[in-house]
């Protein structure tokens, strides 16, 4: 007797390009909540995507404003609580990234601030 295997889908995370279009980067188990890790975009640009312990998904430009190094996705997750949101801090000089806004929570400059790109979860 053969049996026929069950169909199993995988959970895709995608980020949402400037053009509109979606990019599939990594399978949603492959992210370990308050871990982040990198994805290389069509433009040769990196971001560094992140999944919190409530499984929502983020993704951000993977630069530090502040020193041009590429460690964002290394960096630690948080949040302001109450009506704040979650952030990353950079690894380097520690300032804080909303990761919804990419605004630096720090110094409100807007050339302090990283591309923020939103997320979708999609099941193939």
């Amino acid at each position: 007797m053969t049996t026929t295997p069950t169909p199993t889908t995988t959970t895709t995370v995608e980020l949402g390009l400037p053009d509109g279009s979606w990019l599939p980067v990594c399978a949603l188990a492959d992210l370990t909540p308050g871990r982040g890790v990198v994805a290389l975009l069509p433009d040769g640009t990196q971001a560094a995507v992140f999944r919190d312990s409530g499984g929502a998904t983020y993704a951000v430009d993977n630069r530090d404003p502040f020193t041009g190094a590429r460690v964002l996705a290394r960096g630690l997750l948080g949040s302001t609580g109450g009506t704040g949101g979650p952030f990353v801090v950079s690894p380097l000089l520690k300032q804080r990234f909303d990761l919804r806004t990419g605004a630096c929570l720090d110094d409100p400059a807007p050339d302090r601030a990283v591309r923020a790109y939103p997320t979708r979860l999609t099941d193939t």
